[in-house]
């Protein structure tokens, strides 16, 4: 993460985000009920949610240059997009 250190909370803050997202992820996993398993794919979406907020900060601060913005902010996004479509899906199977 190209976050300076001067910044620690602000850093410690999004390392916690960004290890959460696959940990939520593998948590979904291992649910027996898709319910359960939807909950912590939507966990792992809020926690790529609350990510992609805190690079605002790190950018205004001058921590993050543009381009580390640009291709961090990218990623989460896709990320974020890829875990709503994957919960929509298992959400029809309900249906």
């Amino acid at each position: 993460m190209a976050v300076k250190k001067k910044d620690f909370a602000l850093r410690d803050q999004m390392r916690r985000s960004s290890i959460s997202i696959p940990s939520n992820i593998a948590e979904a996993f291992e649910r027996s009920r898709r319910k359960e398993y939807i909950h912590f794919l939507g966990v792992a979406k809020a926690s790529a949610g609350e990510l992609r907020s805190q690079l605002y900060p790190s950018w205004d601060l001058g921590s993050l240059d543009g381009k580390g913005f640009k291709k961090m902010h990218e990623q989460v996004d896709h990320i974020s997009r890829m875990l709503f479509k994957h919960m929509e899906y298992l959400k029809g199977l309900e249906a």
